[in-house]
Order: C-alpha cells, then structure tokens, then sequence
C-alpha cells in the first residue's frame, strides 16, 4: 500500500515540475497523512520551522501556535496580523491529520462585529476618547502596547484549509520517502530532501480565484472606488497567484501620466524619498477625490511592492485618459490595456476600475450604442472575464452629484448590499447578466478609505502637510462608480 501511495505522489510532484509552480487548486476535504502521527508531527515542527514562522508548542497534547506575523511580510501599513493554532489528530493507529486554524486580528475596526462599536450609556468626553468614561478611559491609556495592542472586537478565527494542504503538500512526499527507506537511510534522505520553505503571507485562501486565472487572461474588476476591501482584495489576490507560479500585472484606473511614478515606486525599495515621489503627482490632491486616490489603494502599492521585493513576478500599470469623455475615453482606455496584455502574452492581468467600463455588453441607459472597455477588449482577446462588484453593506467614499448646489459632493456615505459571509469569493455564472457581466467578486462588509493625502504625505504616520502645496482648479471628476 505504501510503495503505491509513494508513487502517487512521485506522480503528483512530476505533474507540478510540468506546470511550473502552478499550485492547484485547495480541496473542499481533509488532507490525511498515511503515516502516525508521532512520525507525522517532526515533520510538521520543521515545516513552520523553515518557513520563518516561531511557534510554541504544548508537545504533550500535539499542538503549537505560531507569533503574530504581519500580512505581506513586513509591511508598515497593511495593518493586518495572523498566526496560526495548529492541532495534530491521530486518525487510526496508522494515519492522521492536521487542522490549522487561522486567526486574523487587526488595529482598526474592520474585523469588527457590526454593533459592537455604539454606545450604549452616558458619554463623558474629557480630553480623552469620545464615548468613553473616566473609569473606561484609564483602562484604555494602561491598554497593552506593542503587538499585543489589539482590541478582541478586531480578532477572527477560521478553519484554513487551504494552509493544511500547503504544509501537507511539503511534507508528504518526504513522508512517503522516509517510510520506504531503512533506518540508517531515513537520516540521509531527510537532510536532502528538506530545503527552506520560502513563505509569504497572503490572507485567507480566496475561493474560486486561481481556477480563473490563466496566463495571458484578463480578469475585469468593475469596483466601487473608495473602500478598504476593494485594494485588499487586490493585494490578496496576487499574492496568492505570484506565490503559485502565475506573474501578475496590475491595472489602475489612474491617469496615464502617472504610469512612471506607479511603475518606479512598484520596484523600489520603499524609502521615503520613494514614497514622496508617488505621492507629488497632484492626481492625489484632486479637489474632488472620487476614491480611486485613497488611503487604501495607496497602502495597496506598497503591498505589490513588498512582494515584487521578496522576489514575486509583479507588475502595475495604469490606463485612465481623464481628459477624454464618453466612447473616446473607452477607446483609449481599450488600447491601453491592450498594449500591455500583448506586451506580457504570458502574464495574468488584474484590471479594476468602475464598474461601466468593464461591461461586455453594448448601450447604456442613454446611449444604446455605447461600447465599454470589456466588450472592446473581449472581441480582441481570447480570455477575457469580467466581474461585478458584490458586498456586504456598510461604507465607502463616494463622489456624488449634488443637484442642490451644482457639484460633486464626496464623503462617507452608507452602502447597501447583501450578507455573503466575511471569505472572500469569486463566482462565474452559466451565462453573463445583461450588463455583460460573468460574474461577481465577493468582498464581504466594506468600509470607507478616505483620500490618502488626508494623512499628509499620504503615509500613515506622517502627519506634515505642509510638504503639498494647496490643490488648485481642477475638472470635477467622475462619481465613484462610473
């Protein structure tokens, strides 16, 4: 039974050297190890041992429980933290199994459970946090600092599969080969086989993602601009495809002036100097920022250029033509994005931006012969797909008409969608929707990003303004999702 199970899984590791490092898609099931679990746990020690993840262990009871680390590897303003509990379960006398359960916390409120943040009694404001009593706000000064500064509403736990059958998937084959081997050769075979796990954080597994993401495909993201989740779904995502084999462009809807700033500060090494240059160009002092300027899609350029650092095939470019209108302005934007996918036939394309351009079918409401990017970029392109926005309700930073006065108005303002779970999701229908639509990407409850020059440099932490000089007249842009 053994010598079969090894050379399944000799099959299973020439079938991924033929596919590059393409990592398949996670099974909906359990993985189990044909191996007891006292053989099967040193394995698993040195797996998160290799992948730079400290852990303690109870080594009574099989379990361990990693350090707190930051998602991206390092990043000063993802914001985000995970570690891991990983159990050990002896199956029957000769297998077993492992179950990981992922937990996610985060400083701001995001993770929160809707409701947990009103108040409920008398508000005394003296100086410190509104909403707070003196009682409550003594306790909050005394509150933990440094990585264990996180509030419990901010914590969630989840069983990640996808985790357990990536140390599954290293860990088998080795496994396998130790329990065809004699004593004297085990020790052998062990040291060579084992190499350093090279491991980067990428969020919770996104269901539905890496089947639709082929190499020289376009993936369509018609968003609305101006939330948190919208940027993370981005950074998540190719993540989880460069760290699998598949290199990745990004498109931005941003003006195409700004293609060398974004391009330069995407393989930098980060500094402020290079942050200051990103954030010169005056699309970010737009007097009517529209969300596509946020805090969040700011923080997401620093995401793609930490993992394009750690060595990660990721790109970004930008295709927006601002000073055209109307079918002119799709047109541009089609050859835009054009030129880039035949530029890398082998790359996956990641194009977001508001939610008419990437539209296959033809008209909109006042102009029935009007032809969106998608349908322009789907009758040239073999692989096109095009996803529609779908969320749970919350908040984003929209730019709205304001028939009253004449002009945009932009804030925080409430949004409406339906409950679909906290994972995020990508699904693809039979047959595309009568905007032209094949599908939807999931983003759970989204919440406002607001214009990242509120924060001065546009940085979290830099709180000098004075570095921008004052935005000055400029043409009112579109509302946030056009």
């Amino acid at each position: 039974m053994r010598s079969t199970w090894l050379m399944g899984w000799m099959a299973l590791v020439l079938a991924a050297g033929c596919a590059g490092r393409q990592e398949p898609e996670t099974p909906d099931y359990e993985a189990v190890y044909d191996v007891p679990l006292s053989e099967m746990w040193p394995s698993v020690r040195e797996y998160f041992t290799d992948a730079n993840l400290p852990y303690r262990e109870d080594r009574g009871s099989r379990v361990l429980e990693t350090d707190w680390k930051q998602e991206f590897g390092g990043s000063k303003i993802s914001g985000y933290w995970h570690r891991y509990l990983v159990i050990g379960k002896q199956e029957a006398p000769t297998k077993s199994k492992l179950w990981v359960i992922r937990v996610t916390k985060s400083v701001n409120k995001t993770l929160m459970a809707p409701g947990r943040d009103l108040a409920w009694g008398q508000s005394f404001s003296r100086g410190g946090a509104a909403g707070l009593s003196p009682e409550d706000d003594e306790a909050r000064l005394a509150f933990p600092q440094g990585e264990n500064a996180f509030y419990v509403d901010s914590a969630q736990g989840h069983r990640d599969l996808h985790m357990e059958w990536r140390v599954f998937r290293s860990i088998a084959p080795l496994l396998a080969k130790q329990q065809e081997a004699t004593t004297a050769q085990r020790v052998a075979q062990a040291s060579q086989a084992r190499t350093p796990a090279a491991f980067t954080e990428c969020g919770q597994d996104i269901i539905g993602l890496k089947a639709r993401a082929k190499a020289g495909g376009v993936m369509l993201l018609g968003e609305l601009h101006g939330t948190q989740e919208v940027p993370r779904f981005i950074a998540q995502s190719v993540c989880q495809l460069t760290t699998s084999g598949t290199p990745v462009s990004v498109g931005l809807e941003l003006p195409v002036e700004n293609e060398e700033r974004v391009t330069a500060f995407v393989k930098s090494e980060g500094t402020e100097e290079d942050w200051l240059k990103l954030m010169e160009a005056p699309f970010w002092r737009s007097p009517y920022p529209d969300g596509r300027g946020s805090e969040a899609v700011a923080n997401m350029l620093e995401q793609l250029r930490l993992l394009r650092a750690h060595g990660l095939d990721v790109e970004a470019f930008v295709y927006d033509h601002p000073k055209l209108s109307g079918q002119k302005r799709e047109d541009a934007l089609t050859q835009t994005v054009l030129s880039q996918v035949k530029a890398g036939p082998g790359r996956f394309h990641l194009v977001v931006s508001g939610n008419i351009h990437p539209r296959t079918a033809q008209g909109l409401p006042w102009d029935k012969q009007y032809q969106p990017m998608g349908r322009l970029l789907k009758a040239q392109l073999k692989n096109v797909l095009s996803l529609d926005m779908a969320y749970n309700s919350g908040s984003a930073w929209i730019c709205a008409a304001d028939k009253r006065v004449g002009k945009l108005d932009c804030g925080v303002k409430e949004t409406k969608g339906k409950d679909n779970g906290d994972r995020f999701f990508v699904h693809v229908w039979d047959s595309p929707n009568e905007e032209g639509y094949h599908g939807v990407f999931y983003v759970g409850r989204v919440s406002a990003s607001e214009p990242a020059i509120a924060r001065g440099m546009g940085r979290p932490g830099a709180n000098d303004n004075s570095v921008f000089p004052r935005a000055g007249d400029a043409k009112v842009m579109a509302s946030s999702r056009r």
